[in-house]
């Protein structure tokens, strides 16, 4: 059963293949790919590994560009989309991945600050949007800690604080529960759920089919680069 949208698209494919080249060889890693996600879904893409879920998120904040086909994120056609107008677009997606990616020399206050930094956020504004960010993950009582001194719940948490700190309309979360155990994964869930439900338009790769039942969200199923299931 395909799933019915309803409301503004936060991302529309149409018809997207991937094709890699390794040496002689085309090896495909996306096919024929089309669907929509509504503004403010929360939306699960699932499939073994080397189904295409990363691929696929790699295109969504242009990270690469497809073989074939159209892609739209935000309102951006993403394939024509200038160089110049990247750096924008990236500005308003928030990214996860599976290794927190921490600076380990920073603090998880001075790891979320830093982006507010680079974007140039006046100075006055870092600190209460740095701690609203913590607050929603969980992470207040561990600002000065640094990510060594951190479980990797909670490194995971600091990094959704990163990525959540801009207030992004569009978070994009690839396998943040891979290395997690059990309680660890509920926590992670939970807080993503929060985030969904405040808004933000969410979509979580992982090839946990478990997972993917257990949110009882829409779920996109990739199997061979293909789209074999839409549902939710």
């Amino acid at each position: 059963r395909a799933a019915i949208i309803e409301g503004p698209a936060m991302i529309e494919l149409h018809r997207v293949s991937k094709v890699y080249s390794v040496g002689p060889v085309k090896v495909p890693a996306l096919s024929d790919v089309s669907f929509r996600i509504a503004k403010g879904e929360f939306v699960v893409l699932t499939g073994a590994s080397g189904a295409g879920k990363t691929t696929l998120l790699r295109l969504l904040y242009r990270d690469d560009l497809p073989s074939e086909g159209d892609i739209e994120v935000l309102g951006h056609d993403l394939v024509p989309l200038r160089r110049t107008r990247v750096a924008a677009l990236r500005r308003s997606i928030g990214v996860v991945f599976q290794d927190a990616k921490l600076l380990p020399v920073r603090t998880v206050y001075e790891n979320v600050a830093f982006v507010l930094r680079v974007l140039g956020t006046p100075r006055r504004e870092i600190t209460p949007r740095v701690f609203d960010a913590l607050r929603v993950v969980g992470l207040s009582a561990r600002a000065q800690a640094y990510p060594a001194q951190l479980s990797q719940g909670e490194a995971q948490r600091a990094s959704l604080a990163r990525a959540i700190v801009r207030k992004p309309p569009l978070l994009l979360v690839d396998e943040p529960t891979g290395n997690l155990d059990d309680a660890m994964e509920a926590e992670i869930i939970d807080v993503l759920k929060d985030i969904g439900g405040g808004g933000t338009t969410v979509v979580l790769a992982t090839h946990q089919a478990r997972l993917a039942a257990a949110l009882r969200r829409r779920t996109i199923t990739l199997e061979g680069g293909r789209v074999v299931k839409d549902e939710g």
